[in-house]
């Protein structure tokens, strides 16, 4: 087995042990896995197959959808984002 599919194995070990943390801890931990997830997915897709970084990608979109639709819809500016507003 090559070393970014065992850092991909340990990658997603390490999001199901986060997921049993605390929310204000998922939160911290959360940030840096996704930030590792994006240069992982890059590396599988460029070393064992871009089949295997896809299907990588659509797992951890899966795993991450909230908080990517949440900054999805900060970055469009979109009507609500889950906060109150002060008018």
């Amino acid at each position: 087995m090559s070393t970014p599919l065992i850092l991909a194995c340990l990658w997603v070990l390490a999001a199901a042990a986060v997921a049993l943390l605390p929310m204000r801890l998922q939160f911290v931990f959360g940030f840096f896995l996704a930030l590792s997830a994006v240069a992982l997915i890059v590396w599988l897709s460029l070393s064992v197959s871009p089949w295997i970084g896809l299907a990588a990608l659509v797992g951890f979109v899966s795993m991450f959808r909230k908080p990517l639709r949440y900054f999805a819809k900060r970055l469009l500016g979109s009507a609500d984002t889950g906060r109150a507003r002060h008018e």
